[in-house]
């Protein structure tokens, strides 16, 4: 059996796919999986046993260019690429207009979540079949019940399989490895408390090891690694990456897809969760501890801090500061993380 599988996007929606892929590839013997996703993350689908063909799309780049893109040829080879074949199954596992699209234009009977069950209801019109999956728990879940009664299978009862391919931990020094980039300004944890955690870990007897992927990350990594025994790792593909995190006796992360990542390869992790709610999308599993604020404002879900004046906080009794922003983190300290992580490593060990 050959399916079509359309999960483009991001990082962490990508993982969030693959213990469902892993269900159905122990449901069903031979099961292969073409994937269409976002060229960025073309490195993901391709970990998966079960995943034949990995077809990229650059949605996110064509929609700043939508000529160039056009003219350019690539639009046209992308839908090339994608009619090549016909597929037993074509599932949009999205929920979006823009991956309904693409499901309506391959060949094969064509799934994804009906109007009650989708993040955008319009999708649902370019399905042949509409799945109703309910909403209000977490996407790993629900992506896993999505494939089950698409293929027609009971729901597996065993924890989530990301099918990722485990190597042995080679380094002999414990590291703890922090996962300080994200995309909103709201989900940095600002960078004086990174440098203080630094200073906790060394003390425990841990070193510091700091990817990276953009320039700013480069030199927040730089000045977390300042007067700190760190490992500024170079430039790193998503591959190169699930080694190094597969090296490491514990993570420290904000709300980033790495986050996720870390989550499937089951690295005891602690994630901070100022702006953004982890119950229907934060890191899933084993040895994963989620840190929340507890400030009246949070979460606000919101892409810049909404919420900056503290007088209402103080009237609640906290001692606030206004060198720590977003507001979110005051309570969210280098040293609370360091308690719940000492606790964790201890646990899973």
């Amino acid at each position: 059996m050959r399916v079509l599988l359309v999960k483009t996007s991001s990082l962490g929606d990508v993982l969030h796919a693959l213990p469902a892929v892993t269900d159905a590839a122990h449901a069903i013997p031979g099961i292969q999986f073409d994937w269409v996703v976002e060229a960025p993350f073309a490195e993901v689908p391709a970990w998966h046993p079960a995943v034949d063909r990995v077809i990229p799309v650059s949605i996110r780049r064509w929609r700043k260019s939508p000529l160039k893109a056009l003219f350019s040829g690539e639009w046209s080879s992308f839908k090339t690429v994608l009619k090549e074949r016909e597929y037993d199954l074509v599932l949009d596992a999205q929920g979006l207009i823009k991956s309904g699209l693409i499901t309506r234009m391959v060949r094969g009977a064509k799934f994804g979540l009906d109007g009650e069950s989708a993040r955008e209801p319009l999708a649902s019109h370019f399905y042949d079949h509409p799945v109703f999956v309910e909403k209000g728990e977490h996407a790993i879940v629900r992506l896993r019940k999505l494939f089950a009664q698409t293929l027609g299978y009971a729901l597996p009862e065993t924890e989530a399989d990301s099918g990722i391919r485990t190597v042995e931990k080679q380094s002999e020094i414990p590291t703890i490895l922090f996962v300080h980039g994200t995309t909103w300004v709201t989900k940095h944890w600002p960078d004086h408390y990174w440098v203080e955690l630094a200073v906790l870990v060394n003390q425990a007897g841990y070193r510091v090891m700091l990817p990276w992927g953009t320039p700013p990350e480069q030199q927040r990594a730089k000045l977390i690694a300042t007067e700190n025994d760190a490992v500024i790792l170079p430039k790193s593909s998503l591959t190169e990456l699930v080694e190094k995190f597969q090296q490491v006796d514990g993570m420290v992360c904000v709300d980033s897809g790495l986050a996720h990542l870390g989550a499937a390869l089951k690295t005891p992790s602690i994630t901070v969760y100022g702006s953004t709610n982890p119950g229907l999308t934060g890191t899933w599993g084993e040895n994963q501890v989620h840190l929340t604020s507890s400030l009246a404002c949070s979460p606000c879900l919101k892409r810049t801090c909404q919420s900056p004046h503290l007088e209402n906080e103080r009237e609640r009794g906290k001692a606030l500061s206004s060198d720590v922003k977003p507001v979110c983190y005051q309570d969210l300290t280098p040293q609370r993380v360091w308690d719940q992580l000492s606790k964790l490593l201890n646990s899973s060990t």
